[in-house]
């Protein structure tokens, strides 16, 4: 056993001696060549995979696979999405939403005793090391260390038992209602689950946080920790070169889970999101996912800039009521020319002038079978002056006496 996993890392020393000694764009042409070379030409045959005559992507060779429009949630394809897995390391990303809403990425993690021992892929990161929380999320995601994970878990919720039981909650209030956490870093255990379906839905959740695209978008980055002569991580997402528009998101083996594989790709302002696991080919299967997403997708139109919407009440105003309109204009994925979305428009029962032209008095949302996916404030279409006390007092009095001005 211990031949074996020094022959492991010696291996590994030497894979990634052959890598550094490349640039960028060789490794990243050699690795793209490699997987279009392999690609399988015919539908694979899959051990005891049974595919759906219907099925539309019968090469795809994930036991569990889907495709969506992340701002929606709108499934594009699937297979036995709701089916029960094992995620490996893509549970990280759940991992990196939970540290973005509950850390301050400027925090420094101490890591400590249970961290630095952690199993598996690794930072090699030493007991008493002192790294930003922002870094370790970016270790965490581009090199897939399984310290970084421990280490983040301790600092923001005191134990992984604790920051797993966070990741669960979200889990659950994003809809992921078939998804168990019990470590932030994926290594097997019975109790550890998620579906292809939960997966999609926490990464597409994921791109609406700040920071979380930066991070698993990111192909380089340099840290003076990181433990070679280069400082450089790089990302194990080939999609990031491999597929235009890719943006994310994270890879995941274990023996138990198989290859697995989510992915982000954005074009012309959509974002899909694909899952794949228990892949054989998870590169090509979550390209053939992509391209088939992208495929069924286009873009409409809901709300035009400027369009009047409605009036609202003006109150101690010269005005009695002012035209409202809508700041921006909002355009939203479409899937095989249909819409399916509501308007909902949020004004007040009445503004207190004065209003200037272009204030915000309202706000028009967007809404997906009841969720709100897009939104825009709607503004003042004119002025509205305040009325002078003098001016009413004596429309006060004029009335009150029935004193009658102007013309006869």
């Amino acid at each position: 056993m211990i031949f074996l996993n020094l022959k492991k890392f010696f291996a590994a020393l030497v894979s990634s001696a052959l890598v550094l000694s490349l640039s960028t764009g060789e490794v990243s042409a050699a690795l793209a060549d490699d997987i279009i070379k392999k690609a399988p030409k015919e539908t694979p045959k899959v051990d005891g995979l049974v595919l759906d005559p219907n099925d539309a992507l019968p090469n795809v060779t994930a036991r569990s696979a889907v495709v969506l429009e992340a701002r929606t949630g709108r499934v594009l394809y699937e297979r036995n999405m709701d089916e029960r897995r094992f995620p490996a390391s893509t549970t990280k990303i759940m991992t990196l939403i939970v540290a973005l809403e509950h850390g301050n990425l400027d925090d420094v993690v101490t890591v400590g005793h249970h961290a630095a021992g952690t199993e598996g892929s690794t930072l090699w990161l030493e007991e008493g090391d002192e790294i930003t929380l922002r870094e370790l999320l970016y270790g965490m995601m581009l090199h897939s260390g399984n310290d970084a994970t421990v280490a983040i878990a301790e600092h923001i919720a005191g134990s992984v038992d604790k920051f797993a039981r966070l990741m669960t909650d979200k889990a659950h209030k994003l809809g992921a209602k078939d998804t168990n956490f019990v470590n932030a870093n994926g290594l097997p255990d019975d109790a550890h689950y998620t579906t292809a379906h939960d997966m999609a839905l926490i990464a597409a959740y994921g791109y609406s946080l700040p920071e979380f695209e930066d991070i698993v978008s990111t192909k380089e980055i340099t840290f003076p920790w990181v433990k070679d002569d280069t400082h450089r991580l790089r990302n194990e997402n080939q999609m990031l070169w491999l597929y235009e528009g890719g943006n994310g998101v994270k890879t995941g083996y274990t023996d138990a889970a198989g290859r697995c594989l989510v992915a982000g790709a954005k074009r012309d302002g959509i974002q899909l999101v694909s899952v794949v696991l228990d892949s054989n080919w998870m590169w090509n299967d979550s390209i053939l996912l992509l391209d088939y997403g992208f495929s069924k997708i286009d873009r409409t139109t809901v709300v035009r800039e400027g369009t009047q919407v409605g009036t609202v009440a003006v109150t101690g105003g010269r005005t009695r009521r002012i035209g409202v309109r809508v700041k921006e204009t909002i355009v939203l994925p479409t899937v095989d020319g249909a819409a399916g979305y509501e308007q909902q428009v949020d004004l007040p029962r009445d503004v207190k002038a004065p209003v200037k032209k272009g204030d915000v008095v309202g706000t028009l949302r967007v809404l997906y079978e009841g969720k709100e996916v897009a939104k825009t404030d709607l503004v003042a279409m004119q002025d509205a002056e305040r009325k002078s006390f003098f001016l009413t007092l004596w429309k006060n009095i004029t009335q009150l006496f029935g004193i009658r001005t102007g013309g006869r």
